[in-house]
């Protein structure tokens, strides 16, 4: 019964927020536009950490380089006359994924601490890779020289376009997620996280299954990156830094690992709470610290088990 309940609570929040991202745009106000906006990027870049952190028990801190990767695709794809959004998405995902199965195929060789620096340190190399486009700023990065087009003249360059947009593929990746870590492939990827061993006598390898999931979680990550791009008009090396994987950890922590729903709750309230905080104070990182030790010594589940009303661990 309590399950039940704490189900229900559940259902209600996301409708609720939901409801909440749909109206905003209508009400004609670009900057709360945006901000819904930002808060679906970032909920489908966490959900796609979570992914790895959650269900494959992967830290990876390298996240950020598929997220730059989505974002230099939409940022270079104008200079060849492309902006379609039609091709864009799908050039910035298969770009990303690309990258994760190569990066992957290595990284996922070593485990524990090393997989972790391992990541980082291929992210540093993306990061400076787009540090020495010269051509294109470098260091400084440089403006988004045409939005993209979702369809004739609809562009991502209208906050709410871009708003409803990014809505409509945070919905749509996380009905493959679930999907995806509901199946028989999701299983086995878990097995292999609670008891690699017990996975291996059984005789399955669990490297095919994490390299695939590492690929399609990258491939998420990159489309988050291109809706980004829209939302900044701003392309640099800064959306690769080690720190935005930092912020992409963050919220899955802050929301729970291994549930899917739980980082995009943490996504938006990183972004609510980075929003309120900045405004307030310039230290808000080190209030969103505070925040964060507090989440972990008193909200085991996070924001998805306080909702859900679960206290145990995944």
């Amino acid at each position: 019964m309590r399950a039940d309940a704490g189900t229900l609570r559940l259902r209600i929040v996301l409708i609720v927020l939901l409801a909440v991202a749909l109206v905003v745009p209508l009400l004609g106000q670009p900057y709360y536009t945006k901000l819904v906006a930002r808060m679906a990027i970032f909920a489908i870049a966490a959900m796609s950490l979570d992914l790895l952190v959650g269900f494959a028990g992967l830290v990876s801190f390298g996240h950020a380089a598929f997220f730059g990767i989505g974002v230099y695709a939409a940022g270079l794809l104008p200079h060849l006359g492309i902006q379609q959004a039609v091709v864009i998405f799908p050039v910035a995902a298969v770009s990303a994924g690309l990258v994760g199965c190569i990066t992957g195929a290595i990284s996922l060789r070593a485990s524990g601490l090393y997989f972790i620096f391992i990541t980082l340190a291929f992210a540093q190399m993306v990061f400076y890779i787009a540090q020495g486009l010269r051509m294109f700023g470098g260091d400084d990065g440089f403006q988004l020289k045409a939005p993209t087009l979702l369809a004739g003249e609809l562009s991502l360059g209208n906050p709410i376009v871009l708003a409803y947009t990014m809505i409509a593929l945070l919905i749509l990746l996380t009905w493959i997620a679930k999907r995806l870590t509901a199946s028989r492939f999701g299983r086995v990827v878990v097995a292999a996280r609670d008891n690699e061993t017990k996975l291996r006598a059984s005789g399955l390898s669990p490297y095919p299954y994490r390299l695939l999931l590492y690929t399609v979680a990258s491939a998420m990550c990159g489309v988050a990156g291109a809706g980004f791009a829209n939302l900044v008009e701003y392309v640099s090396p800064a959306s690769i830094s080690w720190v935005v994987s930092g912020e992409f950890l963050f919220m899955v922590i802050l929301g729970s690992a291994a549930t899917v729903i739980g980082p995009i709750l943490g996504a938006v309230a990183f972004v609510g709470l980075e929003t309120i905080l900045s405004a307030w104070t310039g230290y808000w990182m080190f209030w969103l610290g505070v925040l964060l030790v507090l989440r972990v010594l008193f909200l085991r589940q996070g924001l998805y088990g306080l909702i859900a009303g679960k206290r145990s661990g995944p």
